[in-house]
């Protein structure tokens, strides 16, 4: 049996004072069983705009909206009582202007009773950032691969191996990080950048597919436990199959009901059957 090791109670201060310390857990959860499930073991969850593509099928997460993440945010808190939610969100949410994003990330906060939010970008984020910031509501960046923003990206692939690209990337997290974002999401970055950006901004950075250098990792739950096949980054490192288990499961059950092995009423329920 494993052993909750979250430090309870933790706070949006507490997470960024995490900054070269203790590596900082994330998984991402979308439901309230599976809330309650990590929530004593990480250190913050993420309603990631990923249940996109995990629950609904979905080829990317420019699908999601606002209305998805609220109702997810919702059951995700329910699970994880105090455990720090943070809510991704969605495309087209927050892009238009700081007015905007404030008007929805505050609908997201009172609504779910989130910690905080997630946004991606840098640079051209950073006066919204900001402007979120002073106003109430913590921020996590995202820079690197930004899956919003993959169209115009040329596809999933480890960002930072040209000069240009790099130097860009790391423009991007000094400016999330001045405009006053509590940590900031690495994604898809060649280790060397990841370890430069980890070593160069005063808050927190939350690797995913980036470097043991940084100060946390986050992943997709599904993928870390093997209940989403469809596609599997070769960073991930799976702790268990639980597909293969749900799948004799459900044929062991489909066989007894064929085979109308299930219990009569009366043994469920105490009652006498009916002749």
């Amino acid at each position: 049996m494993s052993t909750p090791v979250k430090t309870k109670g933790l706070t949006i201060p507490g997470i960024r004072a995490r900054k070269g310390g203790e590596p900082i857990v994330s998984l991402t959860a979308y439901t309230t069983p599976m809330a309650k499930l990590l929530s004593p073991h990480v250190d913050f969850l993420l309603v990631g705009d990923s249940l996109g593509m995990v629950l609904y099928g979905m080829e990317s997460t420019l699908g999601v909206t606002l209305d998805m993440m609220i109702a997810h945010g919702r059951a995700v808190t329910r699970g994880a009582p105090g455990c720090p939610v943070i809510i991704d969100m969605p495309f087209g949410s927050y892009e238009e202007s700081p007015e905007t994003a404030f008007r929805n990330c505050a609908r997201v906060m009172s609504e779910t009773g989130a910690a905080g939010i997630k946004l991606e970008g840098g640079v051209a984020m950073a006066e919204t950032i900001a402007f979120l910031s002073r106003r109430g509501i913590p921020v996590l960046g995202h820079i690197g691969l930004m899956p919003q923003s993959v169209n115009t990206a040329g596809g999933f692939r480890a960002h930072g191996r040209t000069e240009q690209e790099a130097a860009g990337i790391l423009d991007d997290a000094k400016a999330v990080a001045n405009a006053g974002a509590f940590g900031m999401v690495v994604e898809g970055t060649v280790e060397s950048l990841a370890r430069t950006v980890t070593e160069t901004v005063p808050v927190p950075t939350i690797g995913i597919g980036a470097s043991p250098a940084c100060d946390g990792q986050i992943l997709v739950t599904e993928d870390v436990v093997g209940l989403f096949n469809d596609f599997t980054p070769k960073f991930v490192k799976r702790y268990a199959e639980l597909s293969s288990g749900v799948s004799e499961a459900v044929a062991a059950y489909a066989a007894d009901v064929r085979a109308r092995r299930f219990p009569a009423m009366e043994h469920c329920f105490g009652v006498k059957a009916e002749k």
